[in-house]
């Protein structure tokens, strides 16, 4: 029987989570949440490393986390689609981990995989919420709430979080991928993600949704349905 998780984040590759959402989820962990990542695919068509690294690299990340499940789908790197075979896939996943939060790849981004697994996670939560779909023994399941986080295009955020104490140890993360980030000793051909350009980046990034809140480091969310508010003295 799977552990049933609060938040599951779905990825079209391994670190896509690391870079995008890590420190939220993070702050979970040290909440008591339950958290899991699903990659959708393994990377295989990255410039540098390959799949099996990718893979052990995803391991380390996820001790580094702390997170309670990761699991790959193995889909096709750069040629996933959104049909109904991998839907049934997803919602199959959906239903085994039954999570209240799903996060999910930006709705509009620079790698077209960001964007097709944004849409294909979407379609299946609200899916999975249908009896009729079978999936074995698992019964029907929809999470509470879809959100979106930011990747390499900027998006305005409908919720930021503030992860100013996490920050280090996201880094710690995403360096778990020593092969596709900066690495002055790598003699692998350089791509848009190696450079400490790209660091400087993703810290400017994080203070920006950060300054948007008025904190030191934040990450934004999206969300394609209005966020429902009980009492507006919360917000």
């Amino acid at each position: 029987m799977a552990i049933k998780l609060d938040i599951l984040a779905f990825a079209a590759h391994p670190d896509d989570v690391e870079l995008s959402c890590s420190g939220t989820l993070l702050h979970h962990i040290a909440m008591g949440k339950k958290v899991g990542i699903i990659d959708l695919t393994r990377g295989e068509l990255g410039t540098r490393g390959s799949a099996d690294l990718r893979d052990l690299e995803a391991q380390k990340s996820s001790k580094i986390l702390g997170i309670h499940a990761r699991e790959n789908l193995g889909l096709a790197d750069g040629f996933f689609e959104n049909n109904h075979e991998n839907q049934l896939k997803i919602i199959a996943l959906i239903r085994k981990y039954q999570p209240e939060l799903v996060l999910a790849n930006a709705v509009n981004d620079r790698h077209i995989d960001h964007s097709r697994a944004a849409e294909l996670v979407h379609n299946a939560c609200f899916l999975s919420g249908l009896s009729k779909i079978t999936t074995g023994n698992l019964v029907a399941w929809r999470p509470k709430r879809i959100l979106h986080y930011i990747q390499d295009y900027y998006a305005t955020p409908d919720i930021v979080m503030d992860i100013s104490p996490w920050y280090e140890k996201k880094k710690e993360c995403i360096l778990a991928f020593s092969s596709q980030f900066y690495n002055p000793e790598s003699k692998e051909p350089e791509t848009p993600i190696s450079s400490l350009g790209f660091f400087n980046f993703l810290e400017a990034r994080s203070r920006e949704m950060g300054r948007c809140i008025g904190v030191e480091y934040g990450e934004g969310f999206t969300s394609k349905t209005p966020l429902q508010v009980k009492n507006l003295t919360d917000i």
